[in-house]
Parts: C-alpha cells; structure tokens; sequence
C-alpha cells in the first residue's frame, strides 16, 4: 500500500520560514518524479514545485521562484519544501505528489498559514 505523509506546516509570520517533509513508503521512491503543489478553498491545486527522479533537476511555479527550494532524500525516501520569505499568498493546504510512468500518488496534505 502506497503512502504518502506531508508534515511541517503550521502558522507562520510574513517573512518567516517552513520546512515541509513528505515521506512516502510502498512505492520505489527512486524511480518517481515528486511535485508539491498546493490548493486554496474554491481554486485549483497549483503546481508549486517539481524535482526529477533521475538527475534531480528543479522546477519552479514563477510565483515562488527565489524563496522556495525543492529536495529529496532518497535514502529516507523522503522529498522535502524548504519556504523562505513566506507572504500571505503563500497560505494553502500543501500537498506532495509522486509521479509515476503508469500512476501517480498523493498525499493528504499540510496546511500552512501565513499571517500576523
């Protein structure tokens, strides 16, 4: 069974910092392309960032380009969001995708606030 557990959002001042983790068991996390995206009330989920299965290369959404940076820790499995500078557009629920060449996973997300 696959899973995926996003963790590490939470409240946080204009300007501040969050790390989100996202750690997947049940699926070969080597071989998959892993994304975050992230969804506010009433819109579509946004693609946030991407990083590469095979050469590790990273993929941005312009609106956080500079503040935020995508990683992965194969050996844990794991892919990680690191936001820095964060404003109140950053609000959302957050959530990390795994993509596959026959299917793709998510999970359950995180929500993250950004506010004073």
């Amino acid at each position: 069974q696959v899973q995926l557990v996003e963790s590490g959002g939470g409240l946080v001042q204009p300007g501040g910092s969050l790390r989100l983790s996202c750690t997947t068991s049940g699926l070969t996390f080597r071989f998959y392309d892993m994304s975050w995206y992230r969804q506010i009330p009433e819109k579509e989920r946004e693609l946030v960032a991407t990083i590469i299965s095979h050469d590790h290369r990273t993929e941005y959404a312009d609106s956080v380009k500079g503040r935020f940076t995508i990683s992965r820790d194969n050996a844990r499995n794991t892919v990680f969001l690191q936001m820095n500078s964060l404003k109140s557009e950053d609000t959302a629920m957050y959530y990390c995708k795994a993509v596959g060449r026959r299917e793709n996973f998510w999970g359950q997300g995180t929500q993250v606030t950004v506010s004073s």
